[in-house]
């Protein structure tokens, strides 16, 4: 069994538009610490305007803090309007300075806002952004120029440099970001075919064995057809039901059924719903509490859907431990009368994806697909994620 990764460091956690709004408030605390003499200095590292400490400089400096936070709120949806409170957020704030640029304190969180919309979002997107932010920066400047006012000019090339870096620097983030998710599509196609013939291998022993059962009832009926025909119809009748499943079996695999590997060495039992409870105490001591809860009658299943639904958990698990950003996971198990269903949920950040232990949500449906059965995955409308399956049990298992 696969081990279970810890979960994400905080940092990692913590969305784009939270980082904008906390870079907001750090950059709008170091400019009040700069209008006070603090120790060693001689003066302060900038005079206030009049206006600064004043209802109408605070009226001021509360609005912009307002259209910061909420264009934080909309940088991942709406990553334009988000990029145009901010701008608006740092012109006003530059207002009650008494300065002759857009200072870099003040237009720290448009740079950190222009890294996160060029990392996450199309080309088109993020060279528009770009154009925003150094369009501010030089109509600012023309409009002071116009007005005969003085401009920091030097200062200013220095915050459209720092711009320019770090729109750059998200730009190559989402271009690793791209090609990572091409990668990933093409190891997810190679990754269905070399899923079916993982479970071909699983499937190798429960067909052998199966064939072995028919042979020797077969066997048996031909011995006492003429002494004991009572004994040799019922050794046919059970030939009859095996080979049932045995076809049914091989039905389902049929796709999977592309080669078959020689001279491979003997592999272990495979995992199934019993270690359901082990996955359970192995994830909890990763840090990710795993509730497992079984409704209906427990009761042994066919080989190939007990291990399936195992590595359906398995992998549903993992991917609750590595990208749902939660402590806690439910995992239901459902034996009904003609089938199993499986529900695993959590209440993350609603994201699921493919994982190192196995070939994620595209091999989970391929399993589901392979035993005739409904797979759906999506994020829950009360927040989180939720996986669920239901594999139909054929008649000998009900």
């Amino acid at each position: 069994m696969s081990t279970v990764p810890p979960p994400q460091p905080l940092v990692k956690r913590v969305p784009p538009g939270a980082w904008t709004a906390l870079v907001w408030c750090a950059s709008t605390l170091f400019t009040l610490l700069t209008t006070f003499r603090l120790p060693g200095e001689t003066e302060p590292g900038r005079w206030p305007a009049a206006q600064l400490y004043r209802w109408d400089g605070l009226t001021v400096l509360v609005v912009a803090t307002a259209l910061a936070v909420r264009g934080s709120q909309l940088l991942h949806r709406r990553p334009l309007a988000a990029l145009t409170l901010i701008v608006l957020a740092a012109i006003a704030e530059t207002t009650t300075l008494g300065v002759g640029e857009l200072p870099m304190a003040q237009y720290l969180t448009v740079v950190v806002a222009l890294y996160f919309i060029a990392a996450a979002h199309p080309r088109r997107v993020a060279f528009t952004a770009l154009a925003m932010a150094i369009a501010t920066l030089i109509v600012y400047l023309a409009v002071r120029l116009l007005r005969g006012w003085s401009v920091g000019m030097s200062a200013e090339l220095a915050v459209v440099l720092v711009t320019v870096i770090a729109w750059l620097l998200g730009n190559s983030a989402h271009q690793a970001r791209v090609h990572a998710e091409r990668l990933g599509a093409e190891h997810a196609a190679r990754a269905v075919t070399a899923e079916r013939l993982r479970i071909a291998r699983e499937m190798h022993d429960t067909v052998a064995h199966s064939i072995g059962i028919i042979a020797l009832q077969a066997g048996a009926a031909s011995r006492v057809a003429t002494a004991r025909p009572q004994a040799a119809l019922a050794a046919m009748r059970a030939v009859e039901n095996e080979g049932r499943e045995t076809l049914a079996g091989l039905r389902r695999m049929l796709v999977a059924l592309r080669a078959a590997d020689e001279g491979e060495s003997p592999r272990a039992a495979p995992a199934g719903l019993g270690d359901v409870d082990r996955l359970a105490a192995t994830t909890s001591a990763a840090g990710v509490r795993v509730e497992v809860r079984r409704l209906g009658e427990r009761r042994q299943l066919p080989p190939d859907i007990d291990l399936s639904a195992f590595r359906i958990v398995q992998e549903s698990v993992t991917n609750v431990v590595r990208h749902a950003g939660t402590r806690q996971c439910h995992v239901t198990l459902r034996y009904g009368d003609d089938e199993l269903a499986l529900e695993i949920t959590d209440e993350g950040r609603g994201r699921g994806s493919a994982t190192d232990t196995g070939f994620g949500l595209a091999g989970m449906r391929e399993r589901v697909a392979l035993l005739h059965g409904e797979f759906t995955a999506a994020p829950r409308p009360e927040g989180g994620f939720r996986v669920a399956a239901r594999l139909p049990l054929p008649a000998a298992a009900r």
